[in-house]
C-alpha cells in the first residue's frame, strides 16, 4: 500500500495544532484538486469522454437543448470556449447543432443518443470510482460530505458564475 502524501496525512494534525481552519481548508482544497487529477489519470472514469466533454453533456442533459451562451453561463466559461467544445462534440457525433427558432444567428446544441450514452457510461464509471473509494464511509458521512461539497460548489457558483451586473 502506498503511504498517503505528507500534505493529505497531516491535515487533521495541522488543524489540531494551529486551529487555523482556513489554512487547513486552503491546503485541503489544493490536495483535493490534485486527487481529482489522480483519479482522472488512474481510473477509466474518463475513457469515453474527457472532463470538458462530460461536463458539457451533463449540463445539456440537465438543461435540455441550449445555446452556447446559456451553456457558457451555466458552466462559468467564455462562450468561445463552449463553442469550441461544442464543435468537438459535434465532430464526434455527440451533439447536433441547429439554428435557434427565436434568433437564427444563434445555434442550439442538443445531445445525440450516442452523446447521451457516452455521458451515462462516464457517469457510471465516475460513480463506481467514488463508491469504491468511499466504500467504507457510513451513509451519514457520505450525506454530510455530499452536502458540504454541494454547499461549497454553490458558494463558488454564487461568487464566480454571477455576471458582474447581477
Amino acid at each position: 500500500m502506498i503511504e498517503t502524501t505528507f500534505a493529505a496525512s497531516k491535515l487533521a494534525d495541522r488543524l489540531a495544532e494551529t486551529g487555523d481552519t482556513l489554512d487547513v481548508l486552503e491546503l485541503a482544497t489544493a490536495v483535493l484538486v490534485r486527487n481529482f487529477e489522480l483519479l482522472r489519470r488512474r481510473t477509466d472514469a474518463y475513457a469515453e469522454l474527457d472532463q470538458a466533454e462530460y461536463l458539457l453533456l451533463r449540463t445539456l442533459d440537465e438543461l435540455g437543448a441550449a445555446d452556447v451562451g446559456t451553456l457558457a453561463g451555466a458552466l462559468g466559461l467564455d462562450p468561445s470556449t463552449v463553442g469550441r467544445q461544442g464543435s468537438v462534440l459535434l465532430g464526434k457525433g455527440f451533439v447536433e447543432r441547429s439554428p435557434s427558432a427565436a434568433d437564427r444567428r444563434r445555434s442550439i446544441l442538443t445531445p445525440t443518443e450516442e452523446g447521451r450514452h457516452r455521458m451515462r457510461v462516464t457517469q457510471s464509471r465516475r460513480r463506481n470510482a467514488s463508491a469504491e473509494l468511499l466504500g467504507d464511509w457510513s451513509e451519514e458521512d457520505l450525506r454530510s460530505f455530499g452536502s458540504l461539497l454541494s454547499r461549497y460548489n454553490k458558494a463558488v457558483a454564487q461568487r464566480y458564475l454571477t455576471a458582474p451586473d447581477d
